[in-house]
């Protein structure tokens, strides 16, 4: 199934695209996207925490099952929860 990620605030910035489409396995959760994104940039993992997720711009958690044409929204904090 396909589902389009979109990444707002600092995650935008860090991975440098605000948006990809991405091909999951049937009954994959948003966890999924966490874990794929995370073993490609372990820093972002940090901001999992205090990070607000939406599935289709209703709240979700990372158990949030998903569905084909689904739109997943990762939302990082846009001013603090992480010192530099």
């Amino acid at each position: 199934m396909k589902v389009k990620v979109k990444y707002f605030a600092v995650l935008h910035e860090e991975l440098d695209r605000d948006e990809e489409d991405m091909t999951l396995p049937e009954g994959a959760t948003v966890r999924v996207i966490l874990d794929r994104l995370e073993a490609e940039w372990p820093e972002i993992a940090e901001y999992y925490d205090v990070m607000q997720m939406s599935v289709n711009w209703e709240y979700a958690t990372p158990d949030s099952e998903l569905s084909d044409g689904d739109e997943v929204a990762l939302i990082p904090p846009v001013t603090g929860g992480r010192d530099v």
